[in-house]
């Protein structure tokens, strides 16, 4: 089976336990046996998963850092304390008094940095995840309100985006701009996550399509307009919003991708985990912490995103029921 084949297999299957498809109950229904909605038997599962709470901690710490950033960091990010230890023999000031974690090759406070690049990690990851978010909802809305050859205009051009690696494909777009920049990470990664949102929007309103509530819909008359974000949208968007978690972890490690590439932002005033880790590889010989801290700091905030992001998905299919 080829990657193309996969992503859309994938995707197709997180439509599958959306609510409203045949015999699973809706969202808000009341549950025969438990007396809970589908919503509070989700959080009482959720409650008692270990790796709901580990994703959960991860992903509020990582906010909460990058909120308070400016406040948390010891010095400020751009002023070069350490400037007058770096010399060729020891381009990186070593951990001292003051530095728990040493100096940049600039001089300036690594700790600082690494906590104020939390901030433009998080900025990137979530403008991207919105901005995909937007394009998504409005394609899947056009192909799965209207159907016949609007839906297969619209899904052709999706397959098309969906085959190409999402890495190849945000590079492509980031290169098309030419100048390299924070916006320009923004609108290349929410480009590839478009077709994510749309294939999933749309396969969710053609279920909703059928159910019940939408055919006596239209049997009263009710104008097709109205029937698609009165009925159709609302009960459509739950696995939508759940992929949203999952595709912020991808954002962030594609736009680190894309800076360590040196297609993010250029101004190194300003920190980055990305870009932190490309200026890293030419030191990582002489003093290879310069690269693992950035590079952990990515992978453990994906990794929480994702946990979180996976455990609300099973919580929320209301086939896992108990």
């Amino acid at each position: 089976m080829n990657p193309m084949q996969r992503k859309k297999d994938r995707i197709d299957a997180l439509v599958g336990g959306h609510p409203g498809d045949g015999d699973i109950p809706d969202a808000g229904q009341v549950s025969e046996s438990g007396g809970l909605s589908l919503i509070g038997s989700a959080w009482l599962r959720l409650r008692r998963n270990p790796v709901f709470l580990v994703g959960a901690a991860i992903t509020i710490l990582f906010v909460l850092v990058a909120l308070f950033a400016p406040l948390l960091a010891p010095h400020n990010g751009t002023t070069k304390y350490l400037i007058d230890q770096v010399t060729p023999d020891t381009p990186i000031p070593p951990s001292q008094k003051g530095f728990p974690l040493g100096g940049d090759d600039q001089g300036r406070d690594f700790l600082s940095r690494l906590i104020l690049g939390s901030r433009q990690t998080l900025i990137v990851g979530v403008l991207a995840t919105l901005a995909g978010l937007f394009g998504g909802l409005v394609l899947g809305t056009i192909a799965g309100s209207m159907g016949g050859w609007v839906d297969s205009v619209v899904m052709r051009i999706v397959d098309v985006m969906l085959s190409l690696p999402s890495l190849v494909l945000a590079l492509a777009v980031a290169t098309l701009f030419g100048k390299p920049s924070q916006w320009t990470l923004i609108i290349a990664i929410s480009i590839v996550q478009v077709p994510i949102f749309a294939r999933l929007l749309r396969g969710s309103m053609l279920t909703q399509r059928a159910s019940d509530h939408v055919l006596a819909a239209r049997a009263l008359g009710v104008k097709p307009i109205a029937i698609t974000f009165r009925h159709m949208l609302p009960n459509s968007l739950g696995p939508v919003l759940v992929q949203a978690t999952l595709v912020l972890a991808t954002a962030i490690i594609e736009a680190a991708a894309l800076s360590f590439l040196g297609l993010g932002n250029p101004d190194d005033s300003s920190a980055e985990w990305g870009q932190m880790l490309g200026k890293a590889q030419q030191l990582f010989d002489i003093s290879p912490h310069v690269a693992f801290w950035p590079a952990g700091c990515i992978v453990v905030v994906a990794f929480g995103f994702t946990l979180m992001g996976e455990s609300l998905r099973e919580a929320l299919d209301p086939r896992n029921r108990r």
